[in-house]
């Protein structure tokens, strides 16, 4: 496991496409510059060899026990293997279930500065969002609203919520006690949550992340529809392979009579499929390193902001291998910043004013790449805001 190897991204890799030619570093896009465990690359290939790559058994008990064992051994969360279905993505699958869970012009709530696609999907099915805004502290860190969010859900126009689990960009892991307020809340208001835990594997130490449906009472959790997947944590994106559980009754019906039955959607392809069975069952190794890697650049990207641009304010992170730091002492205009880093110093990441108003002057950075990436791009960073506006 050499995670510092750097490694020839394809030429179709969204996150590296065109920055070799403008001599840009890009740490952007949430997939990482690490190669995948020996154990996906061993099935891929034993795959591939097969020669032939015909239709599979897909989502079989077999297949669904290997998912539910990796839950129950790293969180200890055991479902109904009748309750799991699958998605190619967790965006796709929460455009799916707004439709599924909601009217047109009823809104959802999400607790901006968020992942944005949230925004993005509720919008695009013709449903308002409905904002319960992060309460950010001096040290960077964030707390959720809970009063606000149970105003806004308490509204008869509102349908539900997602929750994100880690949060992304703020990189927030919600305590126990957080999540037993979020989903009593919810129950009191006859709501259900969409809850997003792509990134629940990727945890700092000292952390532990904690399913939301575990945290809730037992009454509530068949208002609960968690998102995961092993594409985030196992850098398998590409492959497309996500999974959603429902225990509701009257909403699995609807999803199969939608999903499965109207839209034909089933199933992973059959490369999808070893992937995520080595994923699930063999890469458990290197999910720790991976995770350590992760502390690591952290640690380093802290100690070299602190000296160079010690009026940045980085939020503490928990979760998630993304960065979000405040650089408005810098400068105070987001389109500026962006110019500035784009144009004057050749690196990419995400605005953070995408992820809501709240995020002006941030940047989420994506340190889930080789040390010394991580740290080219940073002092170019430095250089360019040290300089006088």
């Amino acid at each position: 496991m050499d995670f510092e190897e750097r490694i020839e991204r394809g030429v179709d890799a969204e996150k590296w496409k065109g920055a070799k030619e403008k001599d840009e570093l890009p740490l952007w896009v949430a997939d990482m510059d690490f190669a995948c465990s020996d154990a996906i690359t061993a099935a891929l290939h034993a795959r591939a060899d097969e020669r032939i790559y015909g239709y599979t058994s897909g989502m079989d008990d077999a297949y669904k026990t290997i998912v539910r064992a990796y839950y129950e051994r790293h969180f200890g969360w055991h479902f109904p293997l009748e309750d799991l279905f699958f998605s190619q993505g967790i965006v796709q699958a929460i455009s799916i279930l707004v439709q599924l869970l909601s009217r047109p012009g009823e809104g959802i709530v999400i607790q901006t500065p968020v992942y944005h696609p949230f925004r993005r999907q509720i919008e695009a099915n013709h449903r308002t969002c409905v904002t319960n805004p992060l309460v950010r502290h001096a040290d960077g860190s964030y707390t959720m609203d809970l009063d606000d969010l149970r105003k806004k859900l308490s509204d008869p126009s509102v349908a539900g919520m997602i929750l994100c689990s880690p949060h992304n960009p703020v990189g927030r892991v919600w305590t126990q006690e957080e999540l037993k307020q979020v989903s009593a809340i919810a129950q009191e208001q006859h709501k259900w949550i969409i809850s997003d835990e792509i990134h629940c594997d990727i945890v700092k130490a000292g952390h532990t992340h904690h399913m939301l449906e575990s945290m809730a009472e037992e009454a509530a959790r068949d208002r609960i529809i968690t998102c995961v997947a092993p594409t985030k944590t196992f850098n398998i994106a590409g492959l497309e392979c996500s999974h959603i559980i429902i225990h509701d009754a009257t909403i699995r019906q609807r999803w199969k009579e939608f999903v499965i039955d109207q839209l034909c959607i089933s199933a992973p392809n059959c490369f999808a499929i070893s992937a995520a069975r080595a994923a699930y069952a063999d890469s458990d190794e290197w999910r720790a390193a991976m995770n350590r890697k992760i502390d690591e650049n952290e640690a380093l990207a802290r100690a070299f902001l602190a000296e160079e641009l010690p009026q940045a304010v980085l939020s503490p992170r928990e979760g998630t291998y993304l960065l979000w730091l405040d650089l408005s002492a810098y400068e105070s205009d987001p389109k500026r910043l962006e110019q500035r880093m784009r144009q004057n110093a050749r690196v990419h990441f995400n605005e953070g004013v995408m992820f809501g108003a709240e995020g002006a002057c941030f940047e989420r950075i994506n340190i889930a790449c080789p040390s010394s990436i991580l740290m080219e791009a940073l002092r170019r960073m430095a250089a360019e805001l040290r300089k006088q506006a």
